[in-house]
């Protein structure tokens, strides 16, 4: 994960100490789909390829999970920060996602900017709604994710996302500093490693927006748990998606927001909020 050294002066009362940090890097990626630019990224170098493929799938632009387009980077100049990504794809492989695209500026805390409406999402998406999580798993998919958040450690500037399966086996775990972008990134390796089937349980860092439910369902995966709060959308829309959606899990507890029937409580492993 992109780091830079900076130097900084802290504080401390009446004294001043120069400082060293690591910073998480931000960057620009430009996507352009058959020679347009379709969107502009901020985003945490590193994984673009896995970035561009899981955002294209989630946001209903690529149609096709087994369609595989050729991803090809390049810096726009030797004397800019902007990495441009050019997919070639078939009209016939383009969903509705492609016709509603974003502005050419997304920032990477808030992946619904730059949209006309919020009425132009479609939902492309399956939930297995036989499959049920016992809590004590869900409890060690956050203590895997935490112990392996190394960009975190260094910067304290990122996010992490983690797919897991049903019974808690690491499948994927990516940083960035924007949240949806690390779940983009998740995403697109699950797709490229032929694994999303096994995905049954998405784990954030941060809090859960609507949007990030709606990643969730275009994946199929029926579990998703955060570390912070929902906000009131995206529990509307994980009630009307079928998503069991879990918060403030932290501390051994945990709150569900959405479909809590498929919920396995085992009292002795886990305290239940």
């Amino acid at each position: 994960m992109a780091t830079r050294n900076y130097e900084g002066q802290k504080f401390d009362l009446d004294e001043a100490n120069i400082t060293f940090d690591l910073l998480s890097v931000e960057e620009p990626l430009q996507i352009n789909i058959n020679n347009k630019p379709f969107t502009m990224i901020m985003r945490t170098p590193g994984n673009d390829d896995r970035l561009v493929r899981g955002l294209l799938y989630s946001e209903g632009v690529l149609i096709d999970m087994n369609y595989m387009p050729e991803i090809l980077l390049n810096k726009e100049s030797e004397n800019t920060i902007v990495t441009v990504a050019n997919l070639s794809v078939p009209e016939a492989k383009l969903g509705d996602g492609y016709k509603n695209s974003r502005s050419l500026l997304s920032v990477s805390s808030c992946g619904i900017c730059g949209r006309t409406e919020l009425g132009d999402q479609s939902f492309e998406g399956k939930i297995n709604e036989d499959q049920k999580l016992d809590l004590y798993v869900l409890q060690e998919t956050f203590h895997k994710m935490n112990s392996l958040q190394h960009s975190f450690r260094q910067s304290g500037g990122t996010h992490a996302a983690a797919a897991f399966t049903i019974h808690g086996e690491l499948l994927s775990l990516m940083e960035d500093i924007g949240r949806h972008n690390a779940v983009d990134k998740v995403i697109g390796e699950l797709i490229l490693s032929e694994k999303i089937c096994q995905a049954s349980c998405l784990t954030v860092s941060g809090r859960v927006s609507y949007e990030i439910v709606i990643k969730c369902f275009s994946a199929g995966i029926p579990f998703l748990a955060a570390v912070s709060a929902p906000s009131s959308l995206a529990v509307d829309y994980a009630k009307e998606l079928g998503i069991t959606l879990f918060a403030f899990c932290r501390d051994n507890r945990a709150t569900c927001y959405s479909n809590p029937q498929r919920v396995n409580i085992n009292k002795q492993l886990f305290k239940a909020s």
